[in-house]
């Protein structure tokens, strides 16, 4: 226990110079061989307007481009969720929202989001919209702890860790794979053909999900899986049946609630410009992300 806390320790002091450092990689390959849309693809609501530590043009920048680059048309937000607001689009994408300005400043785990909001999002998605919902490791969980219990998902709201299903010497970045059985079979990870089956998925720090009666655990995690409220904390919870993505449909419309951020993106960290998400060779994050998009506008079914 005292090697597993010590080398927590180790990462966190890394994680925290990286988020610090933290920026798109402007040589990821964010084209796209067969756009799922020649033309007026679905309109895709992504929020700004929630101290968003993902923004459009900042660390989100390669997962906007490459959704642009398949049809969508991507479009910033920057005003309170309600009924008009949410109208026009098919697909709202929340990336690590806040309550507070800066992730280290008192309140950031507060809700992001007003009761009124959460409402409208609410009403929204179970009228046929479509909901991203991103939130990683504290204190996003936090933040957007409110909003995803709306559609019955549970945010453990800290740090997962899985020495036995990770990269070795980082126990917080998981590995899902159809090899080790915590890669689900549902439509995101089976893509359209061949070409678009997911194999294996590589995560890079986040928390843990449990999703209501007839969702689907996509990350599942192992029995050997614990959640701390912090990093490198000397009091872990099993997170056995949990997960690090979780989809469901509500009403006439999907949500799909992801516990870590990374994975979804293209980033670069330090003077060493170490790679981060989509960009890290070996991993099938890149598909996952196109995968999950076909999904939440409707190409799979």
């Amino acid at each position: 226990m005292k090697s597993f806390i010590s080398i927590c320790t180790l990462v966190l002091s890394l994680v925290a110079v990286a988020v610090a450092q933290q920026g798109p990689d402007p040589e990821f390959n964010t084209s796209v061989e067969n756009p799922a849309y020649k033309k007026d693809g679905p309109r895709v609501m992504f929020d700004e307007a929630h101290h968003n530590f993902h923004t459009t043009e900042g660390r989100y920048k390669p997962f906007v481009d490459m959704m642009m680059n398949d049809g969508y048309r991507v479009i910033r937000n920057r005003q309170p969720f309600s009924k008009t607001t949410l109208g026009s689009f098919k697909i709202l994408v929340i990336a690590n929202a806040l309550g507070a300005e800066e992730d280290d400043d008192e309140g950031a785990d507060k809700s992001a989001f007003t009761d009124e909001e959460i409402q409208a999002v609410h009403d929204w998605v179970k009228s046929g919209g479509a909901l991203l919902l991103i939130a990683d490791h504290a204190p996003f969980g936090g933040a957007a702890a409110a909003l995803a219990s709306k559609f019955g998902v549970d945010m453990s709201k800290g740090y997962t860790f899985d020495p036995q299903n990770s990269v070795a010497g980082s126990p917080s970045q998981l590995i899902f794979s159809r090899e080790n059985k915590l890669l689900a079979s549902h439509p995101i990870t089976e893509g359209r053909g061949e070409n678009e089956r997911i194999n294996l998925l590589r995560s890079f720090t986040g928390q843990s999900l449990k999703g209501p009666e007839g969702s689907v655990a996509i990350l599942s995690l192992a029995d050997t899986a614990t959640d701390s409220p912090n990093y490198g904390s000397q009091n872990p919870v099993s997170a056995a049946g949990r997960a690090q993505a979780v989809a469901l449909k509500f009403g006439k419309g999907r949500v799909l609630v992801q516990g870590e951020a990374a994975m979804l993106s293209a980033q670069i960290s330090g003077p060493e410009k170490r790679r981060m998400g989509m960009n890290v060779p070996g991993n099938d994050d890149r598909q996952y992300a196109l995968n999950l998009m076909h999904w939440l506008s409707g190409i799979l079914k």
